[in-house]
């Protein structure tokens, strides 16, 4: 009984610090686009390989502000948008949830790069696209990234995590679920 209590509180908690964490889910289509072509400026500048990747990628999805909170139970929210040539053409949120040791919250944005026009289909085409279940994406860290060299990665789709802020170190897709939204 007392495990359920401490459940019910802990995924109160976390749901407040998610939908308290700022202006995100109420952002106009106009806003989010805004922030998604700053979000990956800010990557090509940062992080080395980031243009490169995605000079070769047919599609890239940006969320800008992913939020992150736990206490015990833990979960994710963030929207975003998928940009091919240069504009975006679809709004997504990305969501998780987990349950286990941890306590915190942070805000980070992610960058997902689509490097072959078969992988980008096959998200688009997907009802609910679920990292670890239906498809894989390989992280590069963004403190080694300059030791990578995208001529010889052959992984179709390759992700970055940057800019986290907060109190938790968890840098990993892992059990994200990506689904298409309407702004």
């Amino acid at each position: 009984m007392a495990w359920k209590k401490l459940t019910a509180v802990a995924g109160a908690a976390v749901a407040v610090a998610i939908s308290t964490s700022g202006a995100m889910a109420a952002q106009t289509g106009a806003e989010l686009t805004a922030a998604v072509q700053k979000t990956l400026a800010t990557c090509y500048e940062t992080v080395k390989t980031c243009k490169e990747f995605g000079n070769k990628a047919s599609g890239i999805l940006v969320f800008p502000e992913v939020t992150k909170a736990a206490v015990g139970v833990g979960g994710e929210y963030g929207e975003g948008a998928l940009v091919i040539g240069g504009k975006p053409v679809a709004f997504y949120s990305t969501t998780a949830a987990s349950i286990g040791l941890q306590l915190g919250a942070e805000q980070r944005s992610q960058v997902i790069m689509f490097l072959t026009d078969e992988s980008l289909k096959k998200f688009q085409n997907s009802d609910g696209w679920e990292v670890g279940g239906n498809a894989g994406i390989t992280v590069i860290d963004t403190s080694k990234a300059g030791s990578i060299d995208a001529k010889s990665m052959t992984d179709p789709v390759v992700g970055y995590i940057f800019s986290a802020k907060g109190l938790m170190a968890d840098l990993s897709f892992e059990g994200q679920k990506i689904s298409k939204i309407k702004r």
